[in-house]
């Protein structure tokens, strides 16, 4: 890679990503950035080779690194990222950095309705602006009025949420393109109200999901007319394992790092979990949860396909978004983003 821009930001070179991602697995970035703030970004991706890539990371919960790494730039939002402000009674600002948990807190004590179900989706804003990020009925496209991004040229654009191409957790946001700061609009409520929504919400959450466990969420999207736990259950994955990758017991439709799993592992035990539901059921899940990076050095492919050290997977497993997006069905309570 030629020589970076200088930047006011951090940058750090062979950065480990496995204690950034929930599953606790996978390789190194060759860079990772994280920007002092939007013009430091700004500035490093206009002064940035364009042949390099860029890949935005949030919380790393709906997220398998290979144990390759990644290579070009990871971009992480840190704090100066991390904001939410109510600009009046409906409509809140929210930095690309926010939290879930911090958004439909800001909300409730703005007395904003109506995005509890933020509370309950382990990423950022600008995971749940990527991704369509929904859960208990509702997802982004519901609340979003607007996202400001910087595009891979370090353009700023601020994008209507009508021009994101929304379907069942799929955007049209560029590859390259990070979000900056979102705005979301919900109704007027009174704090209390939403208060108990959320509690809710996360008593719900923690009933159903194995919350205190290394895992990367929702593994897989539920297909048109079906629940995919319920299908992977049906298939008798319920408690399958690769080595210390395992099916949740708790919730069928997560993976788990029981301890020493490499992402080879989880995503091989997606693999067969994958194949055995269409053999069991004639229906083929499709991946929710983002694969990214390198293949390590004569680790299985789901093929059986062997690759050596630096080989690059194919570009539609490496994407950070679904060039199929698939249509949305009816939403299942507890399925996050």
């Amino acid at each position: 890679m030629s020589a970076l821009p200088e930047v006011r930001g951090r940058l750090t070179r062979h950065a480990p990503l496995a204690p950034l991602v929930w599953f606790k697995a996978g390789g190194a970035a060759e860079w990772l950035f994280e920007p002092a703030d939007a013009d430091d970004l700004c500035a490093f991706l206009a002064a940035l080779d364009p042949a390099v890539p860029v890949m935005p990371l949030g919380l790393g919960s709906n997220l398998i690194v290979r144990d390759g790494g990644v290579p070009g730039v990871v971009i992480r939002l840190g704090k100066p990222f991390a904001t939410a402000t109510a600009l009046d009674e409906v409509t809140l600002r929210c930095g690309g950095g926010a939290s879930g948990i911090l958004v439909s807190s800001t909300a409730r004590d703005a007395g904003v309705a109506g995005l509890e179900f933020l509370r309950s989706i382990p990423g950022t804003v600008g995971g749940f602006v990527r991704m369509n990020g929904g859960a208990y009925g509702r997802e982004t496209a519901d609340v979003l009025v607007e996202a400001e991004v910087a595009l891979r040229s370090g353009e700023r654009r601020t994008l209507a949420a009508g021009a994101l191409g929304y379907t069942y957790r799929h955007s049209d946001l560029p590859d390259g393109a990070v979000v900056i700061a979102a705005t979301f609009r919900g109704q007027p409520g009174e704090p209390a109200a939403i208060q108990a929504e959320m509690d809710r919400i996360a008593a719900a959450r923690e009933a159903s999901q194995p919350l205190r466990s290394k895992t990367g969420g929702s593994t897989f999207k539920n297909p048109d007319g079906h629940k995919a736990w319920a299908l992977v259950d049906a298939a008798g994955c319920r408690g399958l394992r690769r080595g210390d990758a395992q099916v949740s017991e708790k919730h069928t439709n997560f993976l788990l790092n029981l301890g020493a799993a490499s992402s080879a592992d989880i995503e091989a035990l997606g693999e067969d979990v994958r194949a055995r539901v269409k053999a069991a059921s004639g229906v083929e899940l499709e991946w929710e949860i983002q694969r990214v990076g390198l293949v390590d050095e004569l680790s299985p492919l789901p093929s059986g396909e062997r690759v050596g050290r630096g080989a690059e997977v194919s570009p539609r497993l490496t994407s950070l978004r679904d060039t199929n997006p698939s249509p949305r069905p009816s939403p299942q309570e507890g399925e996050g983003a």
